[in-house]
């Protein structure tokens, strides 16, 4: 597996398809609808956010703890998306995206109550989906920041691109809500609930190692 990282071109690491790298490139003025689609196309085809949003829900079942964790993610990803564009704030695309990796770990590393097991301690789960939604914001941010938009109407444009994000994130939500609603129903989700949230936890790190590759090759 770190073979296989290590060998990946490091291109694929941290990048935007064409078409949407063309239009961020060229666009001048207000483009709301745009935007609106980008938004959510990047959340829809984000797999480390659905991934870190999957383990966020898989113990929870009551539609009131859906709510508040996802409001707390929204929140922290919404807060770092404005001021990281409209503020400048410059960090290495690939670190940025390591962490967001290791926040996929840390998510499949608590359901299977590993801190409670090693450690003899339990983070506040509410206060980490806000401090890792503040670093998923924090690397869109970098993805809008590569293409220097005008600053006319910006704020306009990151609206509706973070409409756009909810938007996705929504129907992300939904459909993994109905599949996990299905799968509640039979035995084999507790069963599998170890190897689940093993496999989260294998996913979050061959992300974060392939960031890091990224950021190797790139330095």
């Amino acid at each position: 597996m770190l073979l296989l990282v290590f060998t990946l071109p490091a291109a694929y690491a941290h990048g935007v398809d064409a078409n949407t790298q063309q239009f961020l490139q060229n666009n001048q003025g207000t483009a709301i609808g745009p935007f609106l689609y980008i938004g959510a196309k990047h959340m829809l085809t984000g797999y480390d956010h659905l991934l870190f949003l999957l383990g966020v829900i898989f113990f929870l079942f009551r539609s009131r703890d859906i709510l508040i964790y996802i409001s707390l993610f929204t929140l922290g990803h919404s807060l770092t998306l404005f001021f990281g564009v409209l503020g400048n704030v410059s960090v290495n695309a690939y670190l940025i995206d390591a962490i967001i990796g290791l926040s996929v770990v840390y998510k499949g590393f608590d359901n299977l109550g590993g801190f409670q097991r090693l450690f003899n301690f339990q983070p506040n789960t509410k206060a980490a989906v806000l401090i890792f939604g503040l670093f998923h914001g924090l690397g869109l941010a970098t993805k809008l920041q590569e293409f220097n938009m005008p600053a006319q109407d910006l704020w306009k444009n990151l609206l509706a691109f973070n409409i756009g994000v909810e938007i996705g994130q929504f129907l992300a939500l939904f459909f993994i809500l109905i599949l996990l609603n299905v799968w509640r129903r039979y035995r084999s989700y507790y069963q599998f609930s170890v190897l689940t949230n093993s496999l989260l936890m294998t996913a979050g790190l061959v992300l974060f190692g392939f960031q890091m590759a990224g950021y190797l090759l790139t330095v």
